[in-house]
């Protein structure tokens, strides 16, 4: 898969982890990366500048509150975690206006999951509908089969469900 969509965007990542921080620098290398290690760094951010893309990790500086000011602002954010990581905090994110959700376990493809999303916006699809090719396989083997039923609404709102 390309990633040239992802070329010279602005791209926010907030963790309270610098290895985290630095590690998406420098998968993101093509683009302008923006760092925030606390939420009070980060909504500073979010409210005074321009942000293609911001990537939000949700326990360590509260994602979900960022959140709220990214979409405020109509910036795209995707939701990276570790400690949150389950189907409930994955339907919450959908459920709360997240354009992805992403385990930390699989950062070291960052760069292919926002190009997912890019190009889903700009086809006019849902940001999420990728986000099944490419985490269900991880779901099942994590969580069991059984994980899709405890997010019945997200897998029906994707067309997932069947």
């Amino acid at each position: 898969m390309t990633t040239e969509l992802l070329d010279y965007k602005r791209i926010l990542v907030v963790d309270d982890e610098s290895d985290v921080l630095e590690t998406i620098e420098e998968i993101l290398s093509t683009c302008d990366v923006v760092k925030a290690s606390t939420f009070d760094e980060a909504k500073a951010l979010l409210e005074r500048e321009y942000f293609d893309i911001a990537i939000l990790d949700i326990m360590g500086v509260d994602g979900y509150g960022l959140l709220e000011i990214a979409k405020g602002r109509g910036i795209m954010a995707v939701m990276l975690t570790a400690h949150a990581l389950s189907p409930e905090d994955t339907a919450k994110s959908y459920q709360e206006g997240a354009a992805s959700y992403v385990p930390k376990e699989k950062v070291s493809e960052i760069a292919t999951f926002l190009t997912d999303v890019l190009e889903a916006k700009e086809e006019g699809k849902s940001t999420w509908s990728r986000w099944f090719d490419r985490f269900a396989a991880y779901y099942d083997k994590k969580f069991g089969p059984h994980w899709k039923k405890k997010t019945k609404e997200l897998m029906e709102d994707v067309g997932f469900w069947e």
